[in-house]
């Protein structure tokens, strides 16, 4: 089963990645991008057949190690495909 997580920062936590990739947009003369936040996302292949176990098990794995909880937000995917 595939699982899509997206990480990005929290709204309030400073993103200088998305600072510097802004400016260049800027320099480009790309004037219509108001702001641009960085995350990552991470595909996982793993052996479930339950969705509802699936995230669940997904889940502590991004408590415990794909997410850094305290600046970060995750979301997590189950694509269709």
């Amino acid at each position: 089963m595939k699982v899509i997580v997206n990480i990005q920062l929290k709204n309030g936590v400073l993103d200088p990645q998305g600072k510097a990739v802004h400016h260049a947009l800027s320099s480009l003369k790309f004037d219509e991008v108001n702001d641009v936040r960085i995350g990552k996302q991470i595909i996982l292949d793993i052996e479930q057949s339950d969705k509802a176990s699936a995230e669940k098990r997904v889940k502590i794995m991004c408590e415990e190690l794909l997410a850094n909880t305290v600046i970060d937000d995750y979301t997590i995917e189950f694509p269709t495909c």
